[in-house]
């Protein structure tokens, strides 16, 4: 597959790739689309012909994607190889498997394997993160996926050691974080730990995403196990999860998986 070029502009976004590599997988009533010419994105997650995915029409703040944390090592934009370019696809049984090309200033190399697994009714989302170095590097996963500024939030969580404290109108109910997206003109992110599990709950659907459970000293510096960003205005959200940070010596790869849940909210 032809490598494609991108570099960032004046607005630190990265121009869209021309082409399209699209391929689709379905679970029951789910529908999910990856394109592999875009960074192995997540461009598509319908439940029959209804959109849960952002569709923003704004370079790369659409769909999902998966960059590696913590974010202070790259800054912005993200790392064009793990975001953007071209990923290779192999077809397994019931999924496919799309690898990343290697950053020279950054060379970790990112798989992404996608199951539709029908047996538990869900996506399965295997992210890989492989040393090319040769040194050790310390990183950990972190998976990105753009809402629309709608809806809910919630997952189980103390609100009051949510990070930073009052930033977003964040609720006690019961066990739960919960958050109803409101709208300000400014951008907000939030910090907290949880028991990995991540819910955003938005006309008449649910999507739930769950990833190991975090002790609250396993997240990179700076992170956390959840994050919620909200873009300012009505623009689109961010649900992130993280894994944990941890060393890879050269050579070395760890996989963290995430399990996509898609039904109609009760």
């Amino acid at each position: 597959m032809t490598a494609i070029s991108c570099q960032a502009n004046a607005q630190g976004f990265m121009p869209e790739p021309t082409e399209r590599d699209e391929h689709t997988l379905t679970v029951g009533s789910m529908t999910m689309v990856i394109d592999a010419a875009r960074g192995g994105r997540i461009t598509h997650l319908c439940f029959n012909d209804q959109e849960v995915l952002s569709q923003i029409p704004a370079p790369n703040m659409y769909g999902s994607t998966f960059w590696t944390s913590p974010q202070k090592e790259w800054n912005w934009p993200p790392v064009r190889e793990h975001d953007i370019m071209a990923y290779s696809v192999e077809d397994i049984e019931n999924g496919l498997v799309m690898t990343s090309q290697l950053s020279e200033k950054f060379p970790i190399r990112i798989k992404k394997k996608f199951v539709a697994d029908k047996e538990n009714n869900c996506f399965s989302i295997t992210y890989t993160m492989i040393n090319e170095s040769g040194e050790p590097r310390k990183v950990a996963p972190w998976e990105i996926t753009r809402v629309p500024a709608e809806g809910s939030i919630f997952f189980e969580a103390n609100v009051e050691e949510i990070t930073p404290a009052g930033l977003m109108p964040f609720v006690q109910k019961n066990n739960l974080a919960w958050f109803d997206i409101n709208h300000v003109d400014k951008q907000r992110k939030i910090n907290s730990d949880g028991k990995g599990w991540l819910s955003y709950v938005n006309n008449g659907l649910k999507l739930t995403k769950r990833f190991p459970d975090l002790d609250p000293s396993q997240p990179a510096p700076d992170e956390a196990e959840i994050q919620v960003y909200v873009h300012q205005g009505k623009a689109y959200v961010e649900l992130e999860a993280q894994g944990a940070y941890e060393v890879l010596k050269p050579g070395e790869s760890v996989d963290w998986t995430v399990n996509w849940f898609l039904s109609e909210a009760k």
